[in-house]
């Protein structure tokens, strides 16, 4: 009798370690039916709403953090468009992000400004280059329309709705007019002399790559402490325009940025 208690005790353990570790593993990595619902639910959606364009289902993907399938879908025809669905473990559409993505012309903005990426991390990251950069990158300064005008946002950022689906754009018309380039260098030195120096030279790189900014921030540090910190603070210039980067007068016009 007891060694059937003890029999029909662990089958109970068993099972629910089973039903335990199969939570957590819905949980955290979904399941082949939910899946499936997904699936089935991003195709019928699409043929629906999407009936006449070409978007396909690229992949679909679980996040555990949100508990939900998320179904990437993709135009083999258009560049930007690209968005996916969410869609609960139930198989039940949650948000449509086309209208977020594709229509709002964040993919475009997103594309145009990955190209510019590109090209300044080239520069950057060449062995040409002469600096000690620990960071450094640049964007083109982009706005949906609903924070145009807003303090926090530079006054050259280009409207997003400008913007066309799919165009074809000259990458340095853009950086010439609303590329920022964020540059922080570790040097022993550290003045505004110096500072003046570098954002010459920076100039001069970057028009010999023949890779246009409207702006720049560069910030000139002392190299930093065993522990990562600073050991002194260091000198920048913040938003600088690439117009005012040349000799004449440069270290006045360095020190009324670094005040703002």
């Amino acid at each position: 009798m007891k060694k059937k208690i003890l029999k029909t005790v662990a089958v109970i353990v068993s099972i629910s370690l089973v039903a335990v570790i199969a939570f957590f593993a819905n949980a955290f990595l979904g399941n082949p039916i939910s899946k499936k619902l997904a699936s089935d639910t991003a195709e019928k959606h699409l043929a629906e709403k999407y009936a006449d364009t070409d978007f396909e289902i690229e992949r679909v993907f679980y996040d555990f953090k949100d508990s939900c399938y998320h179904v990437f879908i993709r135009s083999p025809s258009s560049i930007d468009s690209h968005f996916s669905l969410s869609i609960d473990m139930l198989g039940r559409l949650g948000t449509d992000y086309y209208e977020n993505d594709v229509l709002s012309k964040w993919n475009t903005s997103s594309r145009i400004n990955n190209e510019y990426s590109e090209k300044v991390d080239a520069v950057l990251n060449s062995p040409a280059f002469p600096y000690n950069e620990n960071i450094g990158f640049g964007d083109i300064e982009f706005v949906p329309p609903e924070f145009v005008g807003d303090p926090n946002v530079p006054y050259y950022a280009i409207n997003m709705n400008e913007l066309t689906v799919d165009a074809v754009y000259d990458i340095n018309e853009f950086g010439a007019s609303a590329g920022k380039l964020t540059i922080y260098i570790d040097n022993e030195t550290v003045s505004y002399e110096r500072l003046a120096e570098i954002a010459l030279d920076i100039k001069r790189i970057f028009d010999e790559a023949d890779i246009k900014f409207y702006a720049l921030d560069l910030v000139l540090e002392y190299p930093k402490n065993e522990d990562g910190t600073a050991s002194k603070e260091g000198v920048r210039i913040m938003d600088f325009l690439y117009t005012d980067i040349y000799e004449d007068g440069l270290l006045e016009r360095i020190k009324a940025n670094s005040n703002y």
